[in-house]
């Protein structure tokens, strides 16, 4: 080992103390801001990563639409399964109906699948906690949880379906009466604002509801796992002008591309401002090495008379923020880790101290605190907080650098 190095060593590490105060406080002040980078971008990670499964969960990874009513399903699902690299698709219909379960009536959103094609793209089966998805047909419904929770109705229960064709028919006089439906299963997605707001029905019984005819409002596209979505949209779209040219296939990130774009940002100016930590903590390193050279003058001439080059002397200074930032950032991730693993423990503590339970589910509409982070988000903290650290050797490393020995040694 070069001698400057084995120098740097000691000056963090001196004989006889194992923990000095300087070390501790300038680790400490770099692995505080790696905890904090890492526990608050792995939750915005997470939090993208539910919202991106959830969406391909309950939309595919491309959707066929058109401005008005896709009028010839068949043809349009022939001519997308077509597409390589396509391995299901599921016509749908969607709007908003008004339950009514003893005289309490809600508006939930209200979508109708085709049993034989919707588990080729959408995984719905997985999500039925209660019940089963083989038990609904055309006399039945599947309801989201909190939406039952909201009506008080269980298994079994019959509640009485009106839709919005419901006012076009009494502008002709004609007699339309509400849709007696079997609540045969109850779903959770895991999202407050699905799992509170959404209805499942036939796409039978979404077509009669709403006089469709055999006429649906999209079709969902699953792809194979390796399968680019945007290159996937543009050959469906391409299979698509012969047969519906009013229809428009987007893929997930197309059609969701202002939302993704608000969560990135979101996370970019999040990891902005708590690098400013890490550069907080540079500086004290930064005042502390530039103390050290002050107290150490003597020492530092005696090494230029010793022999040693500047540029030596300054690598003992440089290499010392160097393994602060090191030894930092290996504290701050296993403490960031730490809180992660704990994070769901931590939250329901605070949110039972200050009574925020609910609140937190209504606004942040997630039961549990995802996390996720990504290999670059991981490698970019690191860089930062070493490359950060390391550059706050560099000032007390010139300051050194520049005192000449004889005058070094004069020095009271």
């Amino acid at each position: 080992m070069p001698w400057y190095f084995y120098l740097a060593l000691k000056q963090l590490f001196p004989t006889g103390r194992r923990f000095p105060f300087f070390t501790v406080i300038s680790v400490l002040g770099v692995a505080l801001g790696v905890m904090l980078l890492v526990v608050s971008i792995s939750v915005m990670g997470g939090f993208g990563r539910e919202i991106r499964r959830m969406i391909v969960d309950t939309q595919g990874d491309v959707q066929v639409r058109a401005r008005g009513l896709l009028n010839d399903p068949a043809a349009v699902l022939a001519a997308v399964e077509k597409v390589p690299g396509v391995i299901g698709a599921s016509p749908f219909a969607e709007g908003v109906v008004m339950l009514e379960f003893q005289g309490k009536p809600v508006f939930p959103a209200i979508q109708g699948v085709d049993l034989d094609r919707v588990e080729r793209v959408v995984p719905l089966g997985r999500y039925v906690r209660v019940g089963s998805l083989d038990l609904l047909d055309d006399d039945s419904v599947i309801l989201s949880s909190q939406l039952a929770y909201t009506l008080g109705v269980n298994l079994c229960g019959r509640i009485q379906v009106t839709s919005p064709l419901l006012l076009e028919r009494l502008k002709t006089d004609e007699v339309f009466l509400p849709r007696e439906l079997e609540v045969v299963g109850l779903f959770e997605i895991g999202h407050q604002q699905l799992d509170s707001n959404t209805v499942l029905v036939t796409l039978r019984t979404m077509q009669d509801l709403y006089g469709l005819g055999g006429g649906v409002h999209g079709i969902n596209v699953k792809l194979d796992a390796d399968r680019d979505a945007d290159a996937a949209a543009r050959s469906v779209n391409a299979a698509l002008a012969s047969v519906a040219p009013a229809a428009v296939a987007r893929s997930w990130m197309e059609a969701n591309q202002d939302f993704l774009f608000v969560l990135q940002l979101e996370k970019n100016l999040i990891f902005f401002l708590l690098v400013f930590i890490i550069v907080v903590a540079a500086f004290s390193v930064t005042s502390s090495l530039l103390i050290a050279v002050v107290r150490k003058t003597r020492e530092i001439g005696l090494l230029g008379a010793l022999g040693g080059r500047p540029v030596h002397v300054a690598a003992c200074f440089c290499f010392q923020g160097l393994l602060i930032g090191v030894t930092g950032t290996i504290t701050g991730l296993a403490m960031g880790f730490g809180a992660l693993h704990f994070r769901n423990d931590m939250v329901r503590a605070f949110t039972q101290l200050t009574g925020s339970e609910e609140a937190l589910v209504r606004f942040y509409q997630f039961a549990n605190l995802p996390a996720h982070l990504a290999r670059g988000d991981l490698i970019l903290i690191i860089v930062c907080s070493v490359v950060i650290s390391t550059l706050a050797g560099l000032l007390p490393a010139w300051r050194a650098s520049r005192l000449k020995p004889v005058e070094a040694l004069r020095n009271d």
